[in-house]
């Protein structure tokens, strides 16, 4: 199953080297991460998605805790959550229709942030699923360049890290 899990930790040289490194150790895989400091200069958020069953999850949420810059872990995945994922889509004006473009852009809530002569470069930003399915909906041969963000997330209303 997949999960998300946010970890607050201090904001300090080789904290990310040892949080992928524990991931690594024990053959968990990441499938994204993101990291950023907070509103707290001090403080760093690691987003990072993962799958496992329940207890590999708990076991991962226990070693995280023992890691010694972690302040705080949360599997947002548990409850009520919002997650969003960007990407930047590179496209090739000569392997795509302007209408399959418009199409694109309406049925996925993009934008178009570049035009070039060759290339044209889409944002779509939502779900990982909802990324997953506007790639789908493009031919290969259209697609010059793609980068994704990492899934971000937070916990809704008063519930996950404060």
């Amino acid at each position: 199953m997949r999960h998300i899990i946010s970890i607050l930790l201090e904001n300090e040289a080789g904290a990310l080297s040892r949080v992928s490194g524990l991931f690594a150790a024990r053959g968990y895989n990441i499938e994204s991460l993101t990291v950023a400091p907070t509103n707290d200069a001090a403080v760093s958020r690691i987003t990072v998605v993962t799958a496992g069953s329940d207890n590999v999850i708990e076991q991962i949420e226990k070693q995280l805790n023992k890691l010694v810059d972690v302040v705080r872990v949360i599997d947002l995945t548990a409850d009520e959550h919002i997650e969003r994922e960007m990407m930047l889509l590179k496209l090739r004006t000569s392997a795509i229709s302007p209408s399959l473009l418009d199409r694109l852009v309406q049925d996925y809530e993009g934008k178009v942030m570049d035009r070039a002569e060759d290339l044209v470069v889409v944002e779509i930003s939502g779900v990982s699923e909802k990324l997953d399915r506007a790639i789908g909906s493009v031919p290969d041969e259209a697609i010059h360049e793609l980068v994704r963000s990492g899934v971000l997330g937070i916990a809704t209303g008063s519930g996950g890290v404060v």
